[in-house]
């Protein structure tokens, strides 16, 4: 999206359309331009910025209580934790929280031994959102 286009075209009425694309608002708004500012502040503060492989560790497909992926759609927002129901984003963050030195592996005691504190601040907080104001209005526009 950020190269200019290399055809001409015209529209409807048959002027040129214009060859300009997004490069500057994409680079902006990009999640590298993110990672990039908060890894300038962090060394600022003698740390840096880990990032996990994604692709070993497939948090948004991981079930640590059985250890096995099972691939979702993206649209399935919620987990099934042998009949625990978790967000799965919350979710994700907790396994990725829990990650091996190696970053390429979840730490299975590690997940275990957390998971119990975990699911009580997950019920809480998906409480707060339930109940929150903006929920509350949004069910009286439907």
């Amino acid at each position: 999206m950020q190269k200019r286009s290399k055809k001409t075209e015209k529209n409807d009425k048959g002027k040129f359309k214009r060859k300009k694309r997004f490069g500057k608002s994409l680079a902006n708004k990009a999640p590298a331009k993110l990672l990039t500012i908060l890894d300038n502040k962090l060394k600022y503060f003698g740390e840096k910025l880990i990032k996990v492989n994604t692709k070993e560790v497939k948090a948004s497909q991981y079930n640590h209580l059985n250890c096995r992926y099972n691939k979702k759609k993206l649209s399935q927002r919620w987990d099934d934790l042998n009949g625990i129901k978790i967000q799965r984003d919350l979710y994700s963050a907790f396994l990725i929280q829990h990650v091996n030195d190696d970053l390429c592996n979840i730490n299975q005691e590690e997940c275990k031994r957390d998971f119990e504190r975990f699911k009580i601040l997950h019920d809480k907080e998906i409480e707060r959102l339930n109940n929150s104001e903006v929920r509350q209005a949004l069910k009286n526009v439907i």
